[in-house]
């Protein structure tokens, strides 16, 4: 089994006034020749965008990028929808750039901060038809067990998000001093795991909130929970 660590502050900062970004990949004025991606996951950004405030419209094309909000609520515009819609926690949204789209991202509230993860995933088909997709999950259904959000296009899984590409990315929520064991579908893939809060043991390895590991080269691997944790894994092609 082969691992990467990526501490939480080991992450690329941008204070922004109305943002605060952390990349877990080299993205806009944060470069390291180490952290370009894992596999075909090329953005993992984890950001917080204060009351009324967010992304302009900006394009985007032959990307698959997913969008989970933790806090707070995400509205969204799109080349698509000319109305705005509200994303919520619990929910995922997913979009298809293909063509080329362009989107608008901002925060819902007038009185309190929003917090996601952004998510970009390399696809194996270009110049898709562009593609917007939004679900809610029950969050009693990730309780000690894998919860998956979203799955390839090309694969029947009815209760998941799509997108153009072999990944499958998915959540547990662990109780203190559980075990539990992924196993990956396929051996030329590798797993992303961030810690999004409690703290884990992976391969002998400790980690807290949003501290991530990398893991490949494995059929299955071990998560134990030294307190209550909450995990996102971002299964991806290392090969693509």
């Amino acid at each position: 089994m082969k691992t990467i660590i990526h501490t939480a502050d080991s992450r690329g900062f941008a204070n922004h006034g109305w943002l605060q970004a952390n990349h877990s990949f080299s993205f806009a004025n944060f470069h390291n020749p180490e952290k370009v991606n894992f596999g075909a996951l090329r953005v993992l950004n984890d950001d917080v965008i204060a009351p009324k405030m967010g992304f302009g419209t900006h394009p985007h094309d032959n990307m698959e990028i997913i969008t989970i909000p933790l806090k707070g609520v995400l509205k969204h515009r799109d080349s698509m929808h000319d109305a705005w819609q509200a994303v919520l926690p619990g929910e995922v949204q997913i979009m298809s750039a293909g063509t080329g789209l362009e989107h608008s991202e901002i925060n819902g509230s007038v009185d309190d901060h929003l917090s996601l993860f952004q998510i970009w995933v390399i696809p194996n088909k270009e110049n898709v038809t562009p593609r917007y997709d939004q679900k809610m999950f029950n969050v009693d259904e990730r309780k000690n067990k894998l919860q998956i959000l979203v799955t390839s296009i090309d694969e029947v899984h009815d209760e998941s998000l799509k997108i153009h590409q072999d990944a499958v990315i998915s959540r547990i929520d662990l109780d203190k001093d559980n075990t539990f064991s992924y196993n990956l579908k396929s051996e030329n893939h590798g797993v992303y795991v961030m810690t999004i809060s409690g703290e884990v043991i992976i391969n002998n390895s400790i980690l807290n909130s949003r501290d991530a590991i990398g893991v490949s080269e494995t059929n299955t691997f071990e998560i134990h929970s030294k307190e209550d944790a909450s995990l996102l894994f971002i299964e991806v092609p290392m090969l693509f």
